[in-house]
């Protein structure tokens, strides 16, 4: 009886969790994951209330569009957390037993499909912030008569819609999102990788989420560059271009947070698709790569709580009163001075 019980097909999937070999602390993990999610969850809530605020006062303003678009970030960040942050406790809390609790692998492909979709579309709005502040600040006719709300919410739609399709693509093409190595999360495949289409969806990935931290750095740029060249020639408009800098501040902040997170993880799956690396050589790295990443959703509204003009006001101030005035450097007035 116990022989023909112990005979059974095996699928991939069960193969896969028999054979791992990345070992995690089950206690640290869970906790972790439930932390990050609450964590996550209170500062993108704490960011939309205050940038909604934002967008109300500068509803019919130049700023107005900047603020949508945060707004519509911080909003992706937040429901990223909430789905699969709760979705990552309640595999944990099932012991990560996927054959008994996801058998038609289901909860794998949302998980896999929210993955995808909650990293690739925050780098796009990044990205599109970028652009749009280098439109306002170097076309700044162009933008106040060419880019108007509706136009910016056609541009919202259509990368929230692109980022979708990218997502949905294993789906459409009759492919199945994968539990990795640690069982704790569902990607593309990234074991074993034989089919272009595997090693296609992986590079796919990797190569937009760099393109669009390249686009934001390169925009971020121009921008910086062109508020700078401007700053001396004229006293006119200083509330506008203290507006302008606050937002440049806030762009840059959400680029370095942008890099720093998502980089790892891009450059790991880009690696993995074009076989310098095995993914079962590299299970704990690639999990820490994959929570450097998901950092990102946290770091994200900060930037937006702290880097604010009366924030930074107030730090100065502070900063000021406590070193004393003749400790501020130069650079820093000017700085104060722009705000």
């Amino acid at each position: 009886m116990s022989t023909n019980s112990s005979i059974q097909p095996v699928s991939p999937e069960s193969e896969l969790l028999s054979n791992t070999t990345c070992q995690l602390e089950e206690d640290l993990s869970i906790s972790f994951s439930i932390i990050f999610m609450t964590v996550g969850i209170l500062s993108n809530s704490l960011a939309i209330a205050i940038l909604m605020k934002a967008y109300q006062r500068f509803r019919q303003k130049y700023k107005s569009s900047f603020l949508l678009l945060a707004s519509a970030l911080v909003i992706t960040d937040f429901f990223g957390h909430l789905i699969n942050g709760t979705i990552a406790v309640f595999v944990y809390a099932s012991d990560k037993d996927w054959i008994y609790f996801d058998k038609s692998n289901i909860l794998c492909s949302i998980f896999g499909i929210c993955m995808v979709f909650s990293g690739l579309c925050p780098l796009f709005l990044g990205s599109l912030m970028a652009i749009e502040r280098c439109i306002g600040v170097t076309k700044p006719i162009f933008h106040s008569t060419k880019i108007t709300t509706k136009h910016v919410k056609m541009m919202l739609s259509g990368v929230c819609f692109f980022a979708v399709f990218v997502a949905l693509l294993p789906i459409l093409g009759h492919r199945d999102y994968k539990i990795q190595a640690s069982r704790t999360w569902c990607f593309y495949k990234t074991d074993e990788i034989k089919d272009w289409e595997d090693r296609f969806y992986l590079l796919l990935f990797a190569f937009l989420g760099l393109l669009a931290l390249g686009i934001s750095f390169v925009c971020n740029a121009i921008t910086g560059i062109s508020l700078l060249k401007v700053k001396f020639r004229s006293q006119q408009h200083r509330q506008g271009r203290s507006h302008h800098f606050e937002m440049v501040i806030q762009l840059l902040g959400i680029m370095c947070v942008s890099c720093i997170c998502w980089s790892p993880f891009l450059v790991t799956m880009a690696s993995i698709g074009m076989n310098i690396q095995d993914f079962k050589d590299s299970c704990e790295r690639t999990l820490f790569t994959l929570r450097m990443a998901t950092w990102n959703q946290i770091l994200d509204p900060w930037v937006y709580i702290l880097l604010r003009k009366a924030v930074l006001r107030n730090l100065y101030v502070c900063t000021r009163r406590c070193c004393g005035v003749h400790v501020i450097s130069l650079p820093l007035l000017k700085f104060y001075s722009l705000l």
